[in-house]
């Protein structure tokens, strides 16, 4: 069971799958960052800084008007809170949309060095002539057997 479990992790995929997830778990925080230091105040400038995370509606028990989010759910009430999820929704498209913008530059930057190893080496020698055709052969072959004979 040792040895099936030490052929196990020595493979490639799992080694590559390891880290992946460490640098998918560094990532995350690097885009979480952008997303919520530079991107969302960016959109506050322009909504006026709306936040919809204290929204919620009460579905049974009595909360206060103007009571924030936390000390509703604390009161006991049920509260359906549609302003966390709404703001859940739209950071995740913000997540997305840098991820793919992210994801779209790397591709590009990739196919650049792709396309740049793929470039023909020019060497300042002359090009070889092409190859004589079929036809040409073969009259050379019967040239060349005539002259044999005779």
């Amino acid at each position: 069971m040792i040895k099936e479990f030490r052929d196990f992790i020595a493979r490639g995929n799992v080694m590559d799958m390891a880290v992946g997830i460490i640098i998918g778990a560094a990532f995350t925080a690097i885009v979480s960052s952008l997303v919520a230091d530079i991107i969302n105040p960016v959109i506050g400038l322009f909504t006026g800084g709306i936040d919809f995370t204290d929204k919620y509606l009460v579905l049974s028990g009595e909360v206060a008007a103007g009571t924030g989010l936390d000390a509703a759910r604390e009161s006991g009430a049920a509260i359906f809170a549609w302003g966390k999820f709404v703001m859940a929704v739209i950071n995740f498209l913000i997540v997305a949309w840098v991820v793919f913008v992210l994801v779209k530059m790397v591709n590009r930057v990739k196919d650049a060095a792709v396309r740049k190893d793929a470039e023909p080496v020019t060497s300042t020698e002359p090009a070889a002539p092409p190859p004589p055709s079929a036809e040409a052969l073969l009259t050379e072959i019967r040239d060349l057997l005539k002259e044999r004979t005779a």
